[in-house]
């Protein structure tokens, strides 16, 4: 019996293949994998953790925490507010946690796509690629337009920007050249290199830094000064009640979006297993820390129900009789979008490199400049279109699209922890350029694999084996005989071990399903009542049940040999994954029926690419499937037999 199988060969139905390419896996990259893609140029090793803190933090840290702190503190948490970012950066922590795992032992382009392929299968990390190429453009693009009306106000104004920089309607069409230009600029850094894009972006983020600190330190003196009046209220400390400052957690959560970005930078880090988690870590502490903290401050300087939802910090400072504070807040606010911008344009061309490398999107987008060593092909594209974008069409009422991406990667980047721990690939693609050394090696296991199923029909007590069965049962029977205990004990190993893995991949999956049960119950209030409680007690106990069962089993021994070991390992699995699958689902069913309206177009769309292209041109197509233990001694195997050749 032999243990190769082929993802795409034989005459089987179209439909059997039609689904064999959804779930067909690719491997990490490796030494083989770099040596046989030899055609591809790689990218420039440039990134310290300084470089990874400073595009997690500017990719985070937007101008909507200019703004968020005095809506959320009026309508959802009141002085409660820095509790509400807490939580949320505790939630969003989650997420870091698994994205911190997985991008060290999978340190390569691409991101949250590049991890579904490895762990769930081509379909859904499609899917995944599709909808955060429409999250980073999208984002890109309204970061863009937002940065003219903020960079007006330095000028005295909403209408001081010069001519060509000012917004103008043309053919019913508000236009906004600053945008366009900005977009344009930060794409010729892009294209410079990663190092100078970086550095760029750690000075612009510093800029947005000393903005906050001013913010911290000056409204701390002022608050010192004028007794708290915000905190000095009849209402108290949670006006709005727990379930208020839990609403405003969840709908500052999405200040923590970005973090990711430092993910899709893997494969241009220079130690990837230490920087990437410290990088992921350190960004998201420092944007939590800095957000409470501003928050704190401004809730206290003025009662949480006369703060203006608009300028919150600024009117603040001016009701304490500095004025002159809005200038370095809007400064602030200037840079906190141009660095964002710069974050939001940064991983879309990794994400379509990776694609294209798998063979998914054309070749163009793979194409790597020798002197650079960036996508520039990927990255002009990238900036055309968001620059087009940001110069004609007014994207806010399309920024919720932004959140579907990124909240579909965190859910399956969790996912993928679990797979990874209990059922992770035990087969990986080999090109069929070395059919010839599976063969070899094929050939050497042969004899080892009908042993073990031999003991195991031993084991069984299995019968009515006839012909060369029956006589290699008498055989191997011989060799049992001597070391029965050995024997038994092997078969039964195997048995064990192939149920673990099928029971596991059941709850993981039953997760998933109770997950979505539960989220969907308690979102969809319209739903009558006793309805609603059964689909939440259905919900609740399929994840309780499977909680409970992954829990007492065995995680997978090859997961300490996954990918590229000694880097960071995911705590508390698994209940921390399936906590952040239940807290993206949720936000994701929160988003509103219009926003996935026109996610679904988009989703559609891609359907239509994958099916009529990238399923035909997948480097998967013809790839032939072994066992994970058996590579290095293929790819040796090959090496040998090259000098006969």
């Amino acid at each position: 019996m032999g243990f190769v199988v082929e993802s795409n060969q034989g005459a089987n139905g179209g439909s059997k293949l039609g689904f064999r390419s959804l779930v067909r896996r690719k491997r990490v990259d490796s030494i083989h994998s770099k040596s046989s893609d030899a055609r591809h140029h790689q990218l420039a090793k440039e990134l310290s953790i300084l470089h990874l803190i400073a595009i997690g933090v500017g990719s985070t840290i937007g101008a909507g925490v200019y703004i968020l702190v005095g809506t959320v503190a009026r309508e959802h948490s009141g002085p409660a507010l820095a509790f509400s970012f807490l939580i949320a950066g505790i939630a969003a922590a989650l997420s870091a946690f698994c994205y911190a795992e997985l991008a060290s032992r999978c340190p390569s382009a691409g991101s949250a796509y590049h991890y579904s392929y490895i762990c769930v299968g081509e379909g859904l990390a499609w899917i995944i690629g599709w909808a955060l190429i429409l999250e980073y453009t999208i984002g890109g693009s309204a970061v863009a337009r937002g940065i003219s009306p903020n960079l007006a106000l330095l000028f005295g104004g909403p209408d001081s920007l010069p001519a060509f920089l000012a917004r103008h309607t043309v053919l019913g069409i508000v236009v906004d050249p600053c945008a366009a230009i900005l977009v344009f600029i930060v794409t010729g850094l892009l294209c410079v290199g990663i190092k100078e894009s970086t550095f760029v972006q750690s000075v612009v983020t510093t800029a947005n830094i000393c903005a906050m600190i001013f913010v911290i330190l000056a409204g701390g003196y002022l608050g010192f000064k004028s007794g708290w009046v915000g905190y000095k209220l009849s209402t108290g400390y949670f006006p709005y009640g727990v379930d208020g400052m839990l609403a405003g957690a969840s709908t500052v959560f999405f200040s923590y979006i970005g973090f990711d970005s430092v993910a899709s930078t893997a494969e241009e880090v220079k130690n990837p297993q230490r920087d990437l988690p410290l990088g992921i870590g350190a960004a998201l502490s420092i944007c939590c820390m800095l957000y409470m903290l501003v928050s704190a401050v401004i809730v206290g300087l003025v009662p949480y129900y006369a703060m203006d939802p608009d300028t919150p910090i600024s009117s603040a400072f001016a009701s304490h009789g500095i004025q002159w504070a809005a200038y370095i807040i809007t400064i602030g606010a200037v840079t906190a979008l141009c660095s964002t911008l710069m974050g939001s344009l940064l991983p879309q061309p990794r994400i379509l490199m990776a694609m294209s490398r798998d063979g998914l999107l054309p070749s163009f987008f793979s194409e790597v400049n020798t002197r650079t060593q960036v996508p520039v092909k990927s990255t002009i594209l990238t900036g055309l279109i968001a620059a087009t974008l940001a110069f004609s069409m007014d994207v806010e009422q399309l920024a919720g699209m932004v959140s579907v991406g990124t909240l579909l990667a965190f859910s399956m980047v969790a996912i993928s922890v679990l797979i990874l721990r209990y059922v992770p690939p035990d087969e990986v693609p080999l090109p069929s350029s070395l059919q010839a050394a599976i063969d070899s090696v094929s050939l050497r296991y042969s004899n080892i694999i009908s042993t073990q199923e031999t003991d195991v029909e031993v084991s069984k007590g299995q019968t009515g084996v006839s012909g060369e069965k029956n006589e290699l049962l008498h055989q191997k029977g011989e060799i049992s005989a001597k070391y029965p205990l050995i024997a038994k004990v092997a078969a039964e190993a195997i048995f064990s071990e192939k149920k673990r893995r099928k029971i596991a991949g059941w709850m993981i999956m039953l997760t998933c399903v109770g997950a979505l049960i539960l989220t969907y119950s308690t979102s969809n209030l319209g739903l009558p009542s006793y309805f609603r409680l059964t689909l939440c007690g259905i919900g609740g106990l399929l994840l309780l049940f499977s909680l409970a069962v992954l829990t007492s089993i065995d995680q997978d021994d090859a997961r300490h040999n996954f990918g590229h070991t000694g880097g960071f390992i995911c705590p508390w699995v698994p209940l921390l994954p399936i906590l952040s699958i239940l807290i993206n689902l949720y936000l994701l069913l929160n988003l509103g029926a219009d926003t996935w309206m026109r996610v679904s177009v988009w989703l559609v769309i891609g359907v239509f690419v994958y099916v009529f292209y990238g399923r035909t041109h997948s480097s998967l197509q013809h790839a032939v499937y072994v066992p994970a233990s058996h590579v290095d001694e293929i790819y040796q195997s090959s090496a040998e037999s090259l000098p006969s050749e």
